[in-house]
């Protein structure tokens, strides 16, 4: 008789595992979820702009008057590698724009910041001054050198909305 309620006790253990991962399966299957996309946070840079303001061998560029939509993700100053300023961003539909400047070599810094992308014959005014426009296969970008220091605007947006995030820059 043991040997009877033994066979029993395994089949109903079996029995009530396979209820709970048919159970299991079906709230994964009905039950929404996304697994592709974290959420990512907005950032307050304002603290590390007025740093790099203050220690920053050129004027430290930043955007004023984008909407709501745009959302800062990303701020770094780093003050031994040419005064690297970085500035990173969603734009409203969710691709990344990121403000870069440096008073480091400018070859050098664009190939690196703009992850080689190539200079284009392309130029536009913004705000007065002329930026060039460099095409990659990870990002496009627009590029300015002005007073010691290169400005870069790049990432996966498109040109208009770099254009915007160029047009929003200011140093003060």
């Amino acid at each position: 008789m043991a040997g009877r309620q033994g066979k029993q006790t395994v089949r109903n253990m079996l029995w009530s595992m396979a209820v709970i991962t048919l159970f299991a399966g079906v709230i994964y299957v009905f039950i929404p979820h996304d697994d592709s996309k974290t959420p990512v946070k907005r950032v307050d840079y304002s603290i590390e702009l007025l740093t790099a303001r203050r220690a920053a061998a050129y004027p430290v560029v930043a955007p004023e008057g984008l909407d709501k939509a745009w959302k800062p993700t990303s701020v770094r100053f780093d003050g031994t590698k040419g005064d690297s300023w970085h500035l990173g961003f969603l734009d409203p539909s969710g691709e990344y724009v990121a403000v870069k400047q440096s008073t480091a070599k400018p070859v050098k810094f664009i190939e690196e910041v703009t992850q080689r992308a190539e200079r284009t014959k392309v130029t536009e005014k913004i705000g007065g001054r002329t930026w060039h426009r460099y095409e990659g296969q990870t990002y496009d970008a627009l590029v300015r050198e002005d007073k010691g220091a290169t400005t870069v605007v790049a990432g996966t947006a498109s040109f208009g909305q770099l254009t915007r995030m160029a047009q929003a820059l200011k140093t003060s």
